[in-house]
Order: C-alpha cells, then structure tokens, then sequence
C-alpha cells in the first residue's frame, strides 16, 4: 500500500480505487490517508461529510455505500466532502483539501471549499434553531415570537434599514447573503436567546423581546471588540443558492470521472465476437 503521509501529494490515492462500474474508495484506507488514528474520531468527520450531503439535496446512499461490516465504501465527492469536513491542523487533510479543491477544476482555493460546505452547514443549522426557538417561546406562552428585536439588537437598526445599506431586496433573505463569521454570529445570537428563555423561564412577549434585543447586543459588543468591525458593515457573500449550486456541480464533476463502463474480459470479448459471426 501506498505512503499514507504521502498519498494525495503522490496522487497515490487514485490507486486505492475500487472499480466496479464506479469508482470507491474504502473508509479505513481514507482514514489513514487523512492522518486520522482512531475510528471514533474518524466517525465524526464522516457524519459531518453527510450533513453536507443532506443538505445540498444530494442522496446520501448514493455516496456513502454501506457494506456487510458497517463500514462505507465512498465515493469521490464523499471522499472530497470529508476531507473538507476534516482538520485543517492535520498535515494530511489540508493536502487532501488541496487536491481535492485543484481535482474540482474550480478558481475557488482549498479554503473557499471549505468556507462553501462550512456556510451551507451553518445555515441548515440556523433553520434548526429558529424552529427550535419558536417551539420554546410557544411553551413559554408567546405565541409571536419577536426575531425582528434580536436583530436589531445585534446590528442596532431595523431590516429594513439593514436591507437598503446592503443594496438587497426585499425579497432576499438577510440570513442567505451572510458570509461564514456572520452567520456563525446569528446562530449563536438564536441559540442564546432560547437559552435564556428556558433558563428563566421566561414568560410573556415583551419580556422575551427585551431579551431578545439584549442577547443580539452583546453578540454585537463581542463581534465588534474581536474584529473592530460592526456587524452591519460585514460585507455580504454570494446567494447559498449559488454555493449549493457550485457544490453539486462539483459531485457532478467527480462523477463524470469516475463512473465507467466495466472492463470486458479476452474470454467475454471473444464470446461476444463468436455470437456476432453467427448472426
């Protein structure tokens, strides 16, 4: 077996494909390639990856091919999406991302790739803890729940107003032109404020939207003594719908690549020549 320290440098890591049809690659010989010593860890990366997968609305099964043991046989994109999903301190991952990123044939850097699957996670994330608010503040008795006071907490105007400075429209959402330290931000502001809520017990509307307001101010203190930059003054990143975009062309890219007709045999290719001659 190849250089595990050496793999994606050497391209050694096509060699380790499993052609069948399609080309896979074992989960413990990616987990090697990526320095990674304990399957626990390893799992973690994997479930990450799949995340991913989800949501660019992209058939997990399809990518992750679970075999008798447990274990996957993956494809080229799961490949990618874990070593993007991986630890950029570990020497080996930051060259797979690398790879990766120059085998995507993209102008995007290694670090690009990872901020796209970072932001689309995030922002699933988000969806999440909106939901999860809104059935905490319902259980809470408040049936109108104000998101409008934690933003205007953290960007100390209203989204109106945040809208015209930006130059987006009315029918764009805020939360989808946001770049990663951004919208990282706006999680944790959602996530805080239903702490809160719970935390107190907190009971009644105008009560939560004075909390509100104050949770979405201190994530605003904190953002602005850490950058020096006022989160309204953050400048906005390409449309989600345009990353997703970008990252199912890549598994669309890695396909085309990979996916091929299965060898013929000098036995099968001779069956085939004795039944033309016959008819």
């Amino acid at each position: 077996m190849a250089d595990m320290t050496i793999l994606f440098q050497e391209d050694s890591f096509e060699d380790l494909a499993i052609k069948n049809g399609v080309n896979l690659w074992n989960e413990a010989d990616l987990m090697k390639a990526l320095g990674y010593q304990t399957e626990e860890s390893f799992k973690k990366v994997i479930q990450k990856a799949q995340h991913a997968c989800l949501s660019l609305g992209i058939a997990i099964e399809d990518n992750f091919v679970r075999q008798t043991d447990a274990s996957y046989r993956l494809t080229r994109f799961a490949c990618y999406l874990i070593a993007i999903n991986g630890d950029p301190k570990k020497p080996e991952v930051a060259t797979a991302q690398v790879y990766f990123a120059k085998l995507a044939d993209t102008f995007q850097s290694a670090v690009e790739h990872a901020q796209a699957v970072d932001r689309v996670l995030i922002r699933e994330e988000v969806n999440e803890a909106e939901r999860s608010l809104t059935i905490a503040a319902k259980q809470h008795g408040i049936e109108h729940l104000g998101f409008l006071y934690g933003f205007r907490g953290m960007y100390n105007m209203d989204i109106d107003s945040l809208i015209k400075k930006r130059g987006l429209s009315q029918e764009e959402s805020l939360v989808d032109r946001m770049g990663n330290t951004e919208i990282a931000a706006h999680l944790f502001r959602i996530t805080q404020t239903e702490a809160m809520i719970k935390r107190d017990s907190l009971k009644g509307e105008s009560l939560l939207q004075r909390v509100a307001e104050k949770v979405g101010k201190k994530i605003r203190q904190t953002m602005i003594e850490i950058s020096g930059q006022k989160p309204e003054n953050l400048p906005i990143a390409p449309p989600i719908k345009d990353v997703k975009k970008k990252l199912k062309s890549t598994s669309k890219q890695f396909q085309k690549l990979d996916h091929h007709k299965p060898e013929i045999t000098e036995t099968e290719d001779s069956q085939s020549l004795d039944d033309s001659a016959q008819k």
